[in-house]
């Protein structure tokens, strides 16, 4: 068998963009991460990481395509970018064109949830099913569906959204104006804050760092209970969102990845 080409994937996340040098699931090469946040609006964040692209690219120039997952919106077919859930002033940004145009390789533009179920399903933990839901943790929560043997999008490019489905109908309203969203609750900075009010009421002071998900989990494995009772709470409303979607889509396996799932354990005890 030929060895795989070299392709370039970017994962723009809600706090940074990190691209890397791919091979298969082999990780070749990355740039420094870059912060998402640092910059006004979408054209100076896509030069600075055409930049970076560029950059890998002098290092291995056999690269021969980009893949660039986004958490939000994209109409898959024409690589447009419709809207960023956690990223203000991107919406309907034909981002493949603009790359394709900048970089003279073809483009892929989708979900990132989604490009993550689709590597999981070619190259990771869902190789061999064909009914598959992925969750993904991270600023925001997403999730892609495999059923049949096909990605699911949806009408409005929206399936799989499980970030966006409620696990309590009085709860916190959300960035779409739905109530008790998961992603609402689980997401990076949601953690954080639940976990600083979890420690003032018991007469602790935490700074943010303190209560990232990251900081929490080394907390909760050096037998810290409040952090350990976050993680207990977290891991209930995370498996309360997991049931209803297997109940739904009846999938054959469930993936669940992402920063915050780097707690392992702890959200599954």
């Amino acid at each position: 068998m030929s060895e795989r080409p070299l392709a370039i994937g970017i994962d723009f996340g809600g706090t940074s963009v990190k691209a890397g040098v791919v091979r298969g699931s082999a990780i070749i090469d990355h740039a420094p991460p870059i912060a998402t946040q640092d910059f006004d609006g979408p054209a100076e964040l896509i030069a600075t990481l055409v930049r970076a692209v560029e950059d890998l690219r002098t290092r291995h120039p056999e690269i021969r395509a980009v893949g660039i997952g986004v958490p939000g919106f994209v109409d898959f077919a024409r690589g447009v970018v419709l809207n960023l859930t956690n990223v203000r002033g991107w919406q309907k940004i034909p981002l493949k064109e603009i790359l394709e145009e900048k970089l003279g390789l073809p483009v892929a533009a989708d979900n990132d949830a989604n490009c993550m179920a689709f590597a999981e399903w070619k190259l990771g933990a869902g190789q061999g099913f064909s009914h598959l839901v992925c969750i993904a943790l991270g600023t925001g929560v997403g999730g892609g569906v495999i059923a049949n043997g096909k990605m699911i999008r949806g009408a409005n490019f929206g399936a799989g959204e499980i970030g966006q489905t409620s696990i309590d109908y009085q709860g916190r309203q959300g960035h779409y104006g739905n109530l008790g969203a998961l992603e609402d609750y689980i997401g990076n900075q949601e953690i954080a804050q639940d976990a600083m009010l979890a420690y003032k009421a018991a007469g602790v002071f935490k700074n943010p760092e303190d209560c990232t998900p990251a900081a929490l989990a080394e907390a909760a494995r050096h037998g810290d209970k409040i952090a350990i009772g976050q993680w207990n709470l977290i891991g209930l409303m995370l498996a309360t969102a997991a049931m209803n979607a297997c109940w739904l889509l009846n999938p054959e396996a469930l993936v669940i990845g992402g920063g915050v799932a780097r707690a392992g354990e702890l959200l599954f005890a």
